[in-house]
Protein backbone atom coordinates (compact mmCIF):
# COMPACT_ATOMS: atom_id res chain seq x y z
CA UNK A 1 0.00 0.00 0.00
CA UNK A 2 2.93 2.35 0.74
CA UNK A 3 4.31 1.98 -2.79
CA UNK A 4 0.90 2.63 -4.28
CA UNK A 5 1.19 6.18 -2.96
CA UNK A 6 4.33 6.66 -5.03
CA UNK A 7 4.74 7.40 -8.74
CA UNK A 8 6.83 5.38 -11.17
CA UNK A 9 9.67 6.85 -13.20
CA UNK A 10 10.76 5.91 -16.70
CA UNK A 11 12.67 2.82 -15.41
CA UNK A 12 9.73 1.61 -13.39
CA UNK A 13 11.24 2.67 -10.10
CA UNK A 14 9.08 4.22 -7.47
CA UNK A 15 9.65 7.90 -6.63
CA UNK A 16 8.00 9.83 -3.79
CA UNK A 17 4.76 11.52 -4.81
CA UNK A 18 4.54 15.29 -4.36
CA UNK A 19 1.27 16.55 -3.02
CA UNK A 20 0.00 19.69 -1.45
CA UNK A 21 1.27 18.49 1.94
CA UNK A 22 4.87 18.31 0.69
CA UNK A 23 6.61 21.70 0.61
CA UNK A 24 9.20 20.57 -1.96
CA UNK A 25 10.04 17.43 -3.92
CA UNK A 26 11.85 15.92 -6.91
CA UNK A 27 10.16 13.88 -9.59
CA UNK A 28 11.88 12.07 -12.44
CA UNK A 29 10.17 12.27 -15.80
CA UNK A 30 9.76 9.54 -18.38
CA UNK A 31 12.56 11.09 -20.43
CA UNK A 32 14.98 10.72 -17.57
CA UNK A 33 14.98 14.37 -16.42
CA UNK A 34 14.09 15.75 -13.00
CA UNK A 35 11.27 18.08 -12.13
CA UNK A 36 11.52 20.23 -9.01
CA UNK A 37 8.17 21.03 -7.45
CA UNK A 38 7.34 23.46 -4.69
CA UNK A 39 4.20 23.84 -2.66
CA UNK A 40 3.46 26.83 -0.43
CA UNK A 41 0.88 27.43 2.24
CA UNK A 42 -0.19 31.01 2.87
CA UNK A 43 -0.12 31.81 6.58
CA UNK A 44 -3.59 31.54 8.02
CA UNK A 45 -4.49 34.07 10.66
CA UNK A 46 -7.36 33.87 13.12
CA UNK A 47 -9.73 36.75 13.67
CA UNK A 48 -8.20 40.18 14.34
CA UNK A 49 -10.37 40.37 17.43
CA UNK A 50 -8.55 37.35 18.84
CA UNK A 51 -5.06 38.90 18.71
CA UNK A 52 -4.52 38.47 22.50
CA UNK A 53 -4.89 34.70 22.02
CA UNK A 54 -2.62 34.36 18.99
CA UNK A 55 0.28 31.93 19.23
CA UNK A 56 3.88 33.01 18.73
CA UNK A 57 3.83 31.67 15.16
CA UNK A 58 0.60 33.50 14.41
CA UNK A 59 2.13 36.75 15.63
CA UNK A 60 5.09 36.24 13.27
CA UNK A 61 2.74 35.49 10.39
CA UNK A 62 0.73 38.59 11.20
CA UNK A 63 3.87 40.71 11.17
CA UNK A 64 4.86 39.34 7.77
CA UNK A 65 1.45 40.09 6.31
CA UNK A 66 1.59 43.66 7.68
CA UNK A 67 5.11 44.20 6.31
CA UNK A 68 4.07 43.04 2.83
CA UNK A 69 1.02 45.32 2.94
CA UNK A 70 3.17 48.33 3.91
CA UNK A 71 5.70 47.62 1.13
CA UNK A 72 2.94 47.34 -1.48
CA UNK A 73 1.32 50.53 -0.20
CA UNK A 74 4.61 52.45 -0.36
CA UNK A 75 5.25 51.18 -3.90
CA UNK A 76 1.77 52.28 -4.97
CA UNK A 77 2.29 55.74 -3.45
CA UNK A 78 5.62 56.15 -5.20
CA UNK A 79 4.06 55.20 -8.53
CA UNK A 80 0.91 57.31 -8.38
CA UNK A 81 1.79 60.25 -6.14
CA UNK A 82 5.53 60.73 -5.57
CA UNK A 83 6.26 61.00 -9.30
CA UNK A 84 3.70 63.79 -9.61
CA UNK A 85 5.21 65.61 -6.65
CA UNK A 86 8.67 65.39 -8.21
CA UNK A 87 7.51 66.97 -11.45
CA UNK A 88 5.81 69.84 -9.69
CA UNK A 89 8.77 70.62 -7.45
CA UNK A 90 10.95 73.65 -8.08
CA UNK A 91 13.02 72.56 -11.08
CA UNK A 92 16.46 73.50 -9.87
CA UNK A 93 18.66 70.96 -11.58
CA UNK A 94 22.16 72.40 -11.16
CA UNK A 95 24.77 72.22 -8.45
CA UNK A 96 23.07 74.22 -5.70
CA UNK A 97 24.86 74.49 -2.36
CA UNK A 98 24.59 76.52 0.84
CA UNK A 99 27.48 78.76 1.74
CA UNK A 100 29.78 77.92 4.63
CA UNK A 101 29.72 79.83 7.91
CA UNK A 102 32.82 82.02 8.32
CA UNK A 103 34.17 84.54 10.80
CA UNK A 104 33.01 87.40 8.57
CA UNK A 105 29.68 85.81 7.63
CA UNK A 106 28.17 83.45 10.22
CA UNK A 107 24.82 83.02 8.43
CA UNK A 108 24.23 80.04 6.14
CA UNK A 109 21.84 80.46 3.20
CA UNK A 110 20.82 78.21 0.34
CA UNK A 111 19.98 79.25 -3.24
CA UNK A 112 16.32 79.81 -4.16
CA UNK A 113 15.28 78.98 -7.72
CA UNK A 114 11.81 79.90 -8.95
CA UNK A 115 9.65 77.45 -10.94
CA UNK A 116 10.29 77.77 -14.65
CA UNK A 117 14.00 78.54 -14.26
CA UNK A 118 16.68 76.13 -15.43
CA UNK A 119 20.12 75.81 -13.87
CA UNK A 120 22.36 73.49 -15.86
CA UNK A 121 23.85 70.63 -13.87
CA UNK A 122 27.34 71.85 -14.80
CA UNK A 123 26.68 75.31 -13.33
CA UNK A 124 27.41 76.21 -9.70
CA UNK A 125 25.16 78.33 -7.49
CA UNK A 126 26.23 78.89 -3.87
CA UNK A 127 24.73 80.65 -0.88
CA UNK A 128 22.33 83.57 -0.75
CA UNK A 129 21.25 83.64 -4.39
CA UNK A 130 17.72 84.12 -5.75
CA UNK A 131 16.98 83.16 -9.35
CA UNK A 132 13.72 84.27 -10.90
CA UNK A 133 11.30 82.44 -13.19
CA UNK A 134 12.31 81.66 -16.79
CA UNK A 135 16.00 82.28 -16.06
CA UNK A 136 18.50 80.15 -17.97
CA UNK A 137 21.85 79.42 -16.30
CA UNK A 138 24.20 77.77 -18.79
CA UNK A 139 26.99 75.22 -18.22
CA UNK A 140 30.03 76.36 -16.22
CA UNK A 141 28.43 79.55 -14.96
CA UNK A 142 29.41 80.39 -11.37
CA UNK A 143 27.13 82.40 -9.08
CA UNK A 144 28.57 82.79 -5.58
CA UNK A 145 26.57 84.34 -2.80
CA UNK A 146 28.99 83.32 -0.07
CA UNK A 147 31.36 86.28 0.30
CA UNK A 148 29.05 89.08 -0.79
CA UNK A 149 25.30 88.66 -0.51
CA UNK A 150 22.53 88.67 -1.45
CA UNK A 151 22.67 88.11 -5.20
CA UNK A 152 19.45 88.43 -7.20
CA UNK A 153 18.73 87.53 -10.82
CA UNK A 154 15.39 88.73 -12.12
CA UNK A 155 12.78 86.95 -14.21
CA UNK A 156 13.62 86.03 -17.80
CA UNK A 157 17.34 86.83 -17.55
CA UNK A 158 20.11 84.53 -18.75
CA UNK A 159 23.54 83.71 -17.36
CA UNK A 160 25.52 82.17 -20.18
CA UNK A 161 28.53 79.86 -20.32
CA UNK A 162 31.40 80.68 -17.93
CA UNK A 163 29.78 83.83 -16.61
CA UNK A 164 30.97 84.73 -13.11
CA UNK A 165 28.78 86.59 -10.61
CA UNK A 166 30.50 87.30 -7.31
CA UNK A 167 30.82 90.14 -4.82
CA UNK A 168 33.08 91.72 -2.25
CA UNK A 169 32.53 90.93 1.41
CA UNK A 170 29.28 92.46 2.63
CA UNK A 171 29.49 91.52 6.33
CA UNK A 172 32.12 92.06 8.99
CA UNK A 173 31.47 90.39 12.33
CA UNK A 174 27.75 90.38 11.65
CA UNK A 175 27.55 94.02 10.53
CA UNK A 176 26.78 95.20 7.01
CA UNK A 177 29.50 96.86 4.96
CA UNK A 178 27.42 99.50 3.19
CA UNK A 179 30.24 100.46 0.84
CA UNK A 180 30.03 96.98 -0.70
CA UNK A 181 26.28 97.08 -1.35
CA UNK A 182 24.05 98.71 -3.95
CA UNK A 183 20.57 99.99 -3.17
CA UNK A 184 17.73 99.24 -5.60
CA UNK A 185 14.14 100.24 -4.75
CA UNK A 186 15.10 100.71 -1.11
CA UNK A 187 16.75 97.29 -0.71
CA UNK A 188 20.44 96.48 -0.50
CA UNK A 189 22.20 93.90 -2.61
CA UNK A 190 25.69 92.67 -3.29
CA UNK A 191 24.69 92.06 -6.92
CA UNK A 192 21.37 92.91 -8.52
CA UNK A 193 20.58 91.64 -12.01
CA UNK A 194 17.24 92.93 -13.26
CA UNK A 195 14.63 91.23 -15.42
CA UNK A 196 15.32 90.22 -19.03
CA UNK A 197 19.06 90.84 -18.76
CA UNK A 198 21.55 88.92 -20.89
CA UNK A 199 24.99 88.12 -19.50
CA UNK A 200 26.91 86.75 -22.48
CA UNK A 201 29.70 84.18 -22.36
CA UNK A 202 32.64 84.85 -20.01
CA UNK A 203 31.28 88.17 -18.81
CA UNK A 204 31.67 89.12 -15.15
CA UNK A 205 29.49 91.07 -12.79
CA UNK A 206 31.38 91.60 -9.55
CA UNK A 207 29.61 93.31 -6.70
CA UNK A 208 28.90 95.78 -5.51
CA UNK A 209 27.07 96.06 -8.82
CA UNK A 210 23.63 96.35 -10.41
CA UNK A 211 22.48 95.77 -13.97
CA UNK A 212 19.09 97.19 -14.98
CA UNK A 213 16.25 95.53 -16.88
CA UNK A 214 16.64 94.67 -20.57
CA UNK A 215 20.40 95.28 -20.57
CA UNK A 216 22.92 93.25 -22.58
CA UNK A 217 26.38 92.59 -21.15
CA UNK A 218 28.63 91.33 -23.95
CA UNK A 219 31.17 88.55 -24.08
CA UNK A 220 34.15 89.04 -21.72
CA UNK A 221 32.80 92.36 -20.48
CA UNK A 222 33.24 93.41 -16.84
CA UNK A 223 30.94 95.31 -14.50
CA UNK A 224 32.54 96.12 -11.12
CA UNK A 225 31.51 98.59 -8.44
CA UNK A 226 29.07 100.04 -10.94
CA UNK A 227 25.35 100.60 -11.47
CA UNK A 228 24.23 100.04 -15.05
CA UNK A 229 20.84 101.38 -16.12
CA UNK A 230 18.02 99.85 -18.14
CA UNK A 231 18.15 99.11 -21.87
CA UNK A 232 21.95 99.45 -21.96
CA UNK A 233 24.32 97.57 -24.27
CA UNK A 234 27.80 96.82 -22.98
CA UNK A 235 29.64 95.57 -26.03
CA UNK A 236 32.13 92.66 -25.86
CA UNK A 237 35.33 93.26 -23.92
CA UNK A 238 34.21 96.56 -22.41
CA UNK A 239 34.89 97.38 -18.76
CA UNK A 240 32.66 99.46 -16.55
CA UNK A 241 34.23 100.22 -13.16
CA UNK A 242 33.12 102.52 -10.37
CA UNK A 243 30.53 104.50 -12.36
CA UNK A 244 26.82 104.82 -13.09
CA UNK A 245 25.57 104.24 -16.64
CA UNK A 246 22.34 106.02 -17.58
CA UNK A 247 19.43 104.22 -19.24
CA UNK A 248 19.58 103.70 -22.99
CA UNK A 249 23.35 104.13 -23.49
CA UNK A 250 25.92 101.80 -25.02
CA UNK A 251 29.53 101.12 -24.08
CA UNK A 252 31.73 100.54 -27.17
CA UNK A 253 33.60 97.26 -27.48
CA UNK A 254 36.94 97.13 -25.68
CA UNK A 255 36.52 100.49 -23.95
CA UNK A 256 37.20 101.05 -20.27
CA UNK A 257 34.92 103.42 -18.40
CA UNK A 258 36.30 104.38 -15.00
CA UNK A 259 35.20 108.01 -14.54
CA UNK A 260 31.71 109.40 -14.22
CA UNK A 261 32.54 112.00 -16.84
CA UNK A 262 33.29 109.24 -19.37
CA UNK A 263 30.13 107.40 -18.34
CA UNK A 264 27.97 110.51 -18.86
CA UNK A 265 29.48 111.00 -22.33
CA UNK A 266 28.53 107.52 -23.56
CA UNK A 267 26.43 107.58 -26.75
CA UNK A 268 22.69 107.03 -26.66
CA UNK A 269 21.11 104.05 -28.36
CA UNK A 270 19.16 105.09 -31.47
CA UNK A 271 17.27 103.10 -34.07
CA UNK A 272 20.29 103.05 -36.38
CA UNK A 273 22.57 101.61 -33.69
CA UNK A 274 23.53 98.12 -35.00
CA UNK A 275 22.90 96.39 -31.67
CA UNK A 276 19.72 98.25 -30.71
CA UNK A 277 17.63 95.05 -30.85
CA UNK A 278 20.38 92.58 -30.03
CA UNK A 279 19.06 91.70 -26.58
CA UNK A 280 15.60 90.83 -27.91
CA UNK A 281 16.94 87.93 -29.95
CA UNK A 282 19.23 86.75 -27.15
CA UNK A 283 16.32 86.71 -24.70
CA UNK A 284 14.12 84.74 -27.09
CA UNK A 285 16.77 82.06 -27.55
CA UNK A 286 17.62 81.69 -23.89
CA UNK A 287 14.03 81.63 -22.65
CA UNK A 288 13.45 78.78 -25.10
CA UNK A 289 16.54 77.06 -23.68
CA UNK A 290 15.21 77.43 -20.14
CA UNK A 291 11.88 75.92 -21.13
CA UNK A 292 13.13 73.02 -23.24
CA UNK A 293 16.11 72.01 -21.11
CA UNK A 294 13.84 72.08 -18.08
CA UNK A 295 11.32 69.88 -19.86
CA UNK A 296 14.06 67.44 -20.84
CA UNK A 297 15.49 67.30 -17.31
CA UNK A 298 12.29 67.13 -15.26
CA UNK A 299 9.42 66.36 -17.60
CA UNK A 300 7.83 69.69 -16.68
CA UNK A 301 7.63 72.52 -19.16
CA UNK A 302 8.80 75.88 -17.91
CA UNK A 303 5.89 77.56 -19.66
CA UNK A 304 3.51 75.50 -17.53
CA UNK A 305 5.15 76.58 -14.28
CA UNK A 306 3.60 79.51 -12.47
CA UNK A 307 6.07 82.38 -12.10
CA UNK A 308 7.30 82.83 -8.55
CA UNK A 309 8.88 85.82 -6.90
CA UNK A 310 12.40 85.05 -5.62
CA UNK A 311 12.66 84.65 -1.88
CA UNK A 312 14.02 87.20 0.58
CA UNK A 313 16.68 89.27 -1.04
CA UNK A 314 17.12 92.57 0.78
CA UNK A 315 18.64 93.67 4.07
Amino acid sequence: MAEAANERDGDGKAVPATGTDTPAGLQRTAEGGLTLRFAFDLPKLPSIKAIPTWTHQQMINGGLVLAVALILGYAAYGHFFAATDTKSAAPATGLLRPNVATSFNPTVESPVVAPGAYVDRLASVIGNVSIGAKVFVAPFASIRGDEGQPIVIGEGSNVQDMVVIDALQTFDKGKLIDANLVTIDGKKYAVYIGSHVSLAQQSQVHGPAAVGDHTFVGMQALVFKAVVGKNVVIEPGARVIGVQIADGRYVPAGSTITTQQAADALPKITDDYPFAKLNDGVLEVNEAFADKYLEMATGTSGTAAAPATPAATGH
